[in-house]
């Protein structure tokens, strides 16, 4: 008895859920060209000794045909394979597997030509559905990732990136109706920076979250003379003109980003099933791509004017207008509500483009970084970073654990490499420029990671991937160079000579202090370098945690000294993404009490800290993620969801009707750690804090549209902010009116790095004679961390009553 071992199982069908050899079927006496077997499947063909070589066909007792060339035993080569249900395969087979390309024709009607992988689509392919909906472009085991171009019946049409079978990336999307989507997508939701065009020739730049418009933006009605896309983008912030505003895109295509944080149900699975009839077919529903439409173009929206009065308009009849109408809006959303409108000339967005980038100009001109490293030399130097980084990480984390001694702090205690770009014994090659590498207190780092519980490989790819490093503009006057990490987790800061210095002056003390207080808010530091190019321009910098590393989106950021003297913003220079200063903050943040009480217990222990090293300038960077205002969800109608759901009959995207717009704000509930993320992360802080409203317990907060969030010290922290509105804003002289929202806050203190030295005592004495003393910066280290836990005491977080 003989076995001949292929891919038939115990049913004589192909079997995509546990592919691969697995019954033998009986050949004895094969030396006859036909042969029935005792089993009643029939073979006639080729054969080489016992097994079946060359040409053959083989008919399975059942029904199922297999026609085509034969290997060693095996469907090897070119085959139509025929299943009693009436799925049809014609193509490349090996091994007894699907496999090459090949073209897969269901009863149903449905159609896949193109490549597949071990029983499942994988490389470029076209599929055509029953309903003839048609998706052509690159699959990933059986769902569509990569680039692809899917054609609704009706005559809808996405261009873009895929991933797990959804729209992600960039992408463009057209209706029917000639209304266009231009920008990002995170799993079949608009999300981050796009453009929506609108059939009549009406435009609006803009954010999405989710699907939803969710920050600052700008409509073009019809007819109105359009900016430059790079002027425009400019205006929002962006100083790198479009190339900013689609990198935004490019990170959604990465595992480590925060897309990684929440789960994605796979289940569009375009195996071959065991009866040969695709489980679910990948199909589309077009009520989703009208659905996504109908939330720009057809749904009504909310303004909300200083009167407090509002009015319902769409922004299809807003794009309805005269032609060469002279005005454009520069609108606000939180999750797709309009919250503020200002009505401008469309002249004024192109100057005042033309005025930020002169600006930009000359701050990138007083920066000592800049003039180094500029074009193709700014990406030596982040490539050096990388290269570096993995060095001295890769080479400290073998060393076994141990405490940190007085000889591992200080100048001296240092690695000091050097990288020619031929490579050398120690070093790869690369192809940047020689370099030298020093890597100042590798052991306190190293011991600080693991305190805050960094895994050193997560470190390293997260900073020195392939997907590299982001630069971004700098927030401050210090014209350091920021690079932000693909999975936005870590900032990277340029440094002084001075500050360099102070830090590791400061880092005994520094070590000592977070940790003996694990909730602190101080900025953690990770690593600490300096780059040394052309035998004498030096670059020094820091590793730190990005303290707005979530997947909310943060509407307003600040930075709080608690001085008032030039402590305000132009506001022809507030843009998407302005960091905001004293003046501008109209805000007053009522939190539970215990959570304020041990904030501000935290404020003390780490001011006295930074008085005792003699560290003024510090501020309080505030992050703040805004809910629409609850009175007006409920007067919205909620667009459908799209999700992708398995089904027999392979309907792929449905909708089920899920509410973006919940009647309840953020809500308080018990700490359950099951069912929040509890993965260390560079600005997580301590363990989960507890609320005086629910009897003093661990906290989590839900957050309506994105689930449950562990509340930390300065991490997911809920609040209400109560705007106060002017006399003017709020058309009445005499009474004081309050806008409340919901938000969530993500805080730490920064710039911890200037000392109150000569220098600064004689800026002081300076400032003193022409400013009030005490609304100036620079005062003396105790003065300066009173005035700002007084000014947090009294102006953001005031006490309730």
């Amino acid at each position: 008895m003989t076995c001949l071992m292929n891919l038939i199982d115990e049913d004589s069908e192909i079997n995509a859920e546990r592919p691969g050899p697995v019954s033998c079927i009986d050949v004895e006496n094969v030396e006859r060209p036909n042969k029935v077997f005792s089993n009643g499947d029939l073979y006639v063909g080729d054969f080489k000794e016992v097994l079946p070589h060359g040409k053959g066909k083989y008919t399975w007792s059942n029904g199922m045909v297999y026609e085509g060339d034969w290997e060693a035993g095996k469907m090897t080569g070119k085959g139509l394979l025929l299943w009693p249900s009436g799925e049809r395969y014609n193509g490349d087979i090996s091994g007894g597997y699907l496999h090459g390309f090949g073209t897969l024709t269901s009863p149903d009607g449905s159609v896949y030509e193109g490549q597949w992988r071990m029983n499942i689509q994988h490389g470029f392919g076209r599929k055509t559905y029953s309903n003839s909906d048609v998706y052509e472009g690159e699959w990933k085991e059986g769902e569509h990732e990569g680039n692809g171009r899917y054609f609704w019946n009706n005559g809808n049409k996405y261009t873009g990136n895929w991933k797990r079978g959804k729209m992600h990336g960039r992408g463009v999307m057209e209706w029917v109706n000639g209304d266009k989507y231009n920008g990002c997508w995170l799993n079949g939701l608009r999300h981050g920076s796009g453009i929506y065009q609108y059939a009549d020739g009406g435009y609006y730049f803009g954010t999405w979250t989710r699907g939803l418009k969710d920050g600052k933006g700008v409509f073009y009605p019809a007819g109105s003379k359009r900016p430059s896309l790079n002027k425009f983008c400019i205006s929002l912030g962006y100083d790198n003109g479009p190339k900013s505003v689609l990198s935004q895109c490019s990170s959604l295509n990465l595992e480590g980003s925060t897309v990684k944080k929440r789960s994605v149900r796979r289940s569009v699975s375009e195996k071959i099933s065991v009866s040969g009839v695709l489980r679910s077919s990948g199909q589309i529903s077009h009520k989703n791509a009208e659905s996504s439409r109908d939330s720009d173009s057809t749904k009504e929206s909310m303004h909300h004017y200083s009167s407090g009065t509002f009015s319902f308009d769409s922004d299809a009849g807003q794009s309805e207008v005269q032609e060469s109408t002279a005005v454009v809006y520069e609108r606000e959303y939180m999750q797709g509500v309009m919250i503020k409108e200002r009505v401008r000339g469309y002249t004024e967005l192109p100057k005042k483009a033309e005025k930020k980038t002169k600006h930009h100009a000359k701050e990138t001109e007083k920066s000592s970084c800049f003039g180094i490293f500029k074009g193709k030399n700014s990406y030596h130097l982040m490539l050096n970073l990388q290269l570096g980084i993995r060095y001295t990480v890769g080479k400290i984390t073998p060393v076994p654990k141990r405490e940190v001694r007085t000889a591992d702090f200080g100048h001296r205690a240092r690695i000091t490499m050097f990288f020619p770009r031929r490579g050398s014994q120690f070093t790869p090659p690369h192809k940047s420029v020689d370099f030298y590498w020093k890597d100042y207190c590798p052991m306190v780092f190293r011991n600080l990671r693991e305190m805050f519980k960094l895994d050193a490989a997560e470190y390293m790819m997260s900073i020195c991937g392939d997907d590299g490093l982001t630069e971004i503009s700098s927030p401050g006057k210090s014209g350091s160079i920021f690079y932000l990490s693909h999975d936005d987790r870590f900032v990277i800061k340029t440094l002084k000579k001075s500050e360099l210095k102070v830090l590791l002056k400061m880092l005994p003390k520094y070590y000592n202090h977070v940790k003996e207080h694990e909730n602190t808010l101080i900025t953690k530091f990770f690593g600490l370098h300096q780059i040394t190019v052309h035998g004498k321009k030096k670059v020094r910098f820091v590793v730190m945690g990005n303290m707005f590393c979530t997947e909310l989106r943060i509407h307003r950021r600040y930075d709080l000294k608690g001085s008032t003297h030039g402590r305000c913003t132009d506001k022809d220079k507030i843009h998407e993404n302005t960091t905001l200063k004293d003046l501008d903050l109209s805000y007053e943040f009522q939190m539970d009490k215990s959570l304020q009480k041990f904030f501000f217990h935290q404020i003390a222990l780490d001011c006295n800290f930074l008085k005792s090293q003699h560290i003024i300038d510090y501020s309080l960077l505030l992050g703040l993620h805004f809910r629409a205002p609850e009175q007006l969800n409920g007067l919205l109608e909620p667009p459908m969801m799209p999700n992708i759901e398995s089904s027999p009959a392979g309907q792929g995207l449905t909708t089920d009707g899920e509410v973006l717009f919940p009647s309840k704000g953020l809500l308080l509930v018990a700490h359950e750690p099951s069912s929040v993320s509890t993965d260390p992360g560079p600005h997580i802080r301590g363990r989960p804090l507890r609320a005086f409203s629910l009897g003093d317990k661990e906290v989590d907060v839900l957050v309506p549209g994105t689930g449950r969030l562990q509340v930390q010290l300065g991490v997911n922290m809920p609040a209400q902010a109560n705007q106060k509105l002017s006399g003017d804003e709020a058309d009445s002289a005499e009474v004081e009116l309050f806008e409340v929202y919901d938000v969530v806050i993500y805080m730490g203190i920064i710039d911890i790095l200037q000392e109150y030295n000569a220098k600064k005592k004689a800026e002081h004495a300076c400032k003193s004679v022409k400013f009030d003393p005490l609304s100036i910066s620079v005062v003396e280290p105790e003065l300066y961390a009173q005035r700002f836990i007084n000014f947090l005491k009294q102006k953001v977080f005031p006490e309730q009553p």
